[in-house]
């Protein structure tokens, strides 16, 4: 009787990643607040409020929150019909992209502010250090909750940086600048770990106050993010920006503070380009992070074309491998027209579907 052969049991075939999308559309953070929530006219008027501006909202304190969650999903929805890949709540329930979180912690006397320089060298309110800061409480996890229930895409949400809060407050507790931002930076560190902890997919880091001031963001500002990023597991993308087109309408040449990114453990930076029409060569100098890349110039209301956008698109392409771009826009959605903004977010859409045809993928 001929022996029993053994069974080979097949090998099992390895299972091939499958090529990452290319130009991922995301927003830099902000959308359009509806005039029936936020006085807008108000909010357009002045200087992005550092203390809280209740006066702002048109809504009673009673119905505020509901009113603030169904703008918020009106907010998920135009995104996503626009073409968003990645989506993020609007921040409509803020007055400011930094006051919601720099207000809600311990060692801020907010009910007696004190005064700063805005980027703009006008002096402003601004919350002021009286002790110890502290995060006391979960101040965006909700928010973020909220985000992954009310869709199936991929979610960011956006936190102010340390070293921008430490320039918009008025420190009367900490012996200098450098402790201040370290404090705020150990407060952020903790409320950065519970958002991905609860769902968050990126969690983007605003530093506009690095381009303002980088002379001490050079000092102690990269030290202060570094600290806020320590031990942090998931995407996290630094936004650093020139100010908002509806507020500031001049642009220097480039950045004075962008290679400094490089040594900075962050997944992604956050540029702008359109409006500065940036020379994308200092791109070279962030060899090994993800760009999202501000291709929407939000000082006009003109909706850019398909082709606009896939210009400038290429402008960065000669400088940055195409698996490391996300399309943007520039910052400060908020104060265009909503029809402006999904007009633009769809053109910023067609374009990345064009483009990924250039690239076969």
């Amino acid at each position: 009787m001929p022996a029993r052969s053994k069974s080979r049991r097949a090998k099992p075939t390895a299972k091939r990643k499958a090529p990452r999308l290319l130009f991922p559309c995301t927003v830099v953070g902000s959308w359009p607040q509806p005039d029936w929530l936020i006085d807008r006219a108000k909010l357009a008027g002045r200087f992005p409020p550092r203390v809280r501006a209740k006066e702002l909202w048109r809504i009673p304190e009673a119905h505020l929150a509901a009113a603030q969650d169904d703008a918020t999903r009106l907010a998920i929805l135009d995104m996503e019909r626009a073409g968003m890949d990645i989506v993020s709540d609007g921040e409509i329930r803020r007055e400011s992209y930094s006051n919601h979180f720099a207000t809600a912690l311990d060692g801020v006397d907010i009910d007696n502010p004190g005064t700063a320089l805005d980027r703009s060298g006008e002096p402003v309110p601004v919350p002021r250090v009286t002790g110890p800061i502290r995060r006391k409480r979960p101040v965006s996890v909700a928010d973020v909750q909220f985000l992954k229930a009310n869709t199936d895409r991929k979610i960011k949400i956006t936190v102010p940086g340390p070293f921008t809060m430490s320039q918009q407050a008025q420190n009367d507790w900490y012996p200098n600048g450098r402790e201040c931002a370290l404090a705020y930076a150990a407060a952020l560190n903790a409320e950065i770990a519970a958002l991905f902890k609860a769902g968050a997919d990126v969690v983007q880091i605003d530093e506009p106050y690095m381009q303002a001031r980088p002379e001490a963001a050079r000092e102690y500002g990269a030290e202060a993010l570094t600290r806020a990023l320590r031990g942090i597991k998931g995407t996290t993308c630094v936004h650093i920006c020139f100010g908002y087109a509806a507020l500031i309408h001049k642009r220097p040449a480039g950045y004075s503070f962008l290679p400094e990114f490089a040594d900075i453990p962050c997944t992604q930076v956050s540029i702008e380009t359109a409006q500065s029409k940036l020379d994308c060569s200092i791109l070279r100098a962030l060899p090994d992070k993800q760009i999202l890349l501000g291709v929407l110039d939000l000082s006009t209301h003109a909706v850019e074309t398909p082709k606009m956008v896939i210009d400038r698109v290429r402008r960065a392409l000669k400088h940055c491998d195409a698996e490391r771009i996300l399309l943007a826009p520039d910052c400060g959605m908020k104060y265009l027209p909503r029809d402006v903004a999904f007009g633009k977010l769809q053109a910023m859409s067609r374009a990345a579907l064009r483009l990924r045809e250039d690239f076969g993928r």
